[in-house]
């Protein structure tokens, strides 16, 4: 069996640079824009959302617009969000957790140490507590206690063909979705590396909640993926240019399953 992977952008920042996206910084110093994006794995009867993105309030308040709210971007590749069965949050970052009423019906999928993380100590610092809204942690723990989560503890298996996979590095709990395509082993990295640079060249993204398992994490996605090629990161404009459209004439929406075009760099 075998799934359809879609990567759907709902918000840019056109203005990052280079230096912003590594950690030491970078001497080049160019425009490096940044996308966001939800995925979503359609087959078998199923459909699984990969992360649930920001809102307008939510983008207003760090300074991001969205382009196309995630639930129309969902509607246009035929995805109806109270018919979505899986909701898996790779970690708790605000531009990964929020859209709090979107998936009235899913259950919900996380590391029992992103929730540790997010609702411990570490919040008791400003710096460490920064990529956290309290409006994600909170509504997540209301979908806790009306019995909506599934928490895991490193390697799990949700469906037939799909994995969850801890890597840690970027967040205290991140992780990783390895899904079965026709093309073969597709791994969805999400923030593991925010651009094919930051695994392909060994440079970091700069927020770390430790760097041991940052760099751990860049083996994984290898081990997991067929091929380098099959490791989509998680912020990467690439990804649109590399990829076939969902379909013709839609922008912003990419098939991940299909071979791309011109792998990233």
């Amino acid at each position: 069996m075998t799934y359809e992977v879609y990567a759907v952008r709902y918000a840019r920042n056109a203005e990052r640079r280079s230096p912003d996206n590594f950690l030491g910084g970078d001497t080049h110093d160019v425009p490096m824009p940044m996308d966001f994006y939800v995925w979503t794995i359609v087959g078998e009867g199923r459909t699984i959302v990969v992360d649930t993105g920001f809102d307008a309030t939510s983008g207003a308040r760090r300074g991001r617009d969205v382009m196309r709210p995630v639930k129309t971007g969902l509607e246009q590749i035929g995805i109806q969000c109270d018919a979505v069965d899986d909701v898996v949050v790779t970690h708790m970052h605000w531009d990964h957790a929020g859209n709090h009423g979107l998936f009235p019906n899913s259950r919900y999928h996380i590391q029992d140490r992103e929730m540790g993380y997010c609702t411990g100590r570490c919040m008791c610092h400003e710096p460490m507590r920064r990529p956290f809204d309290v409006e994600d942690v909170t509504e997540m723990v209301g979908k806790i206690f009306a019995g909506r989560v599934a928490f895991h503890d490193g390697d799990a298996e949700i469906a037939p063909g799909v994995s969850l996979h801890w890597v840690g590095g970027h967040s205290k709990g991140l992780q990783v979705v390895r899904v079965r395509t026709r093309r073969g082993w597709v791994v969805l990295a999400s923030d593991a590396a925010h651009y094919y640079a930051n695994f392909r060249q060994g440079r970091p993204f700069p927020i770390i909640h430790s760097l041991e398992d940052l760099f751990d994490g860049f083996g994984k996605l290898n081990a997991l993926a067929s091929s380098a090629d099959h490791i989509i990161p998680g912020h990467d404009p690439q990804v649109l240019t590399s990829y076939p459209p969902a379909r013709d004439g839609l922008d912003g929406i990419a098939r991940l399953d299909l071979e791309p075009s011109a792998p990233g760099r």
